[in-house]
């Protein structure tokens, strides 16, 4: 699938929760041509923070509208005390549920990830956690960050794919991949370590925000996938946890010279009008916002 870029839709505004980056955008087609897209600001001490901007997939003119911090940090010690970013958004029985990256950080590693959960009764003005500690805690199989969960209530059968920490290879360099996990009912998750994609070369250290999608019984994921850059991935399956992964189907890569020069990554795919349409970040991870990429 060949995309056409569309540049930049939303970009910081420099406020106090916003100073910097809009990043992992997580979209929501609302009415008309209007699509919501909750991502993560950085404030004036570099700590993320959740807010939404709307925009208007037909008119490249008009100004996104800005939302203020729909969810905010977590108590000081908690694993999302340092930054909050989006993951993805669930409706469910009149309400949303937002799961989200909660940042800590580390001392021995320079950071600690885990996917949380938070709830609106507001259609997504305001969000409330709905647990001060993660869903995805360590385990003894995956002691490492557990974050970033994508998720899917497939005919009442909930499935998350998330990005699951291998190792440290230095203080600064984790390595990831992306597993499977499924619950009965969105809150609770049974996790069995079992591995979706996995490396495709002894270069490659992190494989991020999958972004998934059931299509006339195939599963489709968007993933991000990094040895010094990010690109972007893709991959399909017929039961959601066994993937034949396929990165030349995305014709999706960084421009010539642009703000996604260095790095195109975490990709948000949905379709508006019969047409795919993809929001993701570019380099330094967000830092300029989000652009628009659609399917030619």
């Amino acid at each position: 699938m060949k995309w056409e870029k569309k540049g930049l839709v939303i970009t910081p505004t420099g406020s106090d929760w916003m100073r910097t980056h809009a990043m992992v955008p997580v979209g929501e087609p609302r009415h008309g041509d209007i699509c919501r897209v909750y991502f993560s600001g950085r404030d004036t001490k570099n700590r993320s923070i959740i807010s939404y901007a709307e925009i208007d997939l037909n008119s490249s003119s008009s100004e996104p509208r800005f939302s203020g911090p729909v969810l905010g940090l977590g108590e000081l010690g908690c694993f999302d005390d340092n930054g909050v970013s989006p993951s993805w958004v669930v409706d469910h029985d009149g309400r949303k549920y937002l799961y989200y990256i909660g940042w800590n950080q580390g001392s021995t590693v320079r950071m600690h990830l885990y996917g949380g959960l938070a709830v609106s009764d507001d259609d997504g003005e305001t969000f409330q956690r709905y647990s001060r500690a993660p869903l995805l805690e360590r385990s003894n199989d995956e002691p490492y960050l557990n974050t970033a969960p994508c998720v899917m209530n497939d005919g009442g059968t909930w499935r998350m794919w998330y990005t699951s920490g291998v190792d440290w290879v230095h203080r600064d360099l984790p390595r990831y991949n992306i597993k499977y996990a499924e619950s009965k009912d969105g809150l609770t998750w049974k996790r069995s370590n079992t591995v979706c994609i996995d490396f495709a070369a002894n270069g490659e250290n992190a494989l991020a925000r999958p972004c998934v999608r059931k299509e006339d019984g195939v599963y489709k994921m968007w993933f991000s996938h990094k040895g010094e850059n990010y690109r972007m991935g893709y991959a399909e399956s017929t039961d959601g946890i066994n993937w034949n992964r396929d990165d030349s189907q995305i014709d999706l890569d960084v421009s010539p010279d642009s703000w996604d020069s260095e790095m195109v990554e975490y990709a948000y795919v949905f379709d508006h009008r019969g047409v795919k349409h993809l929001l993701y970040n570019g380099n330094n991870y967000g830092y300029d916002g989000i652009g628009l990429a659609v399917a030619e």
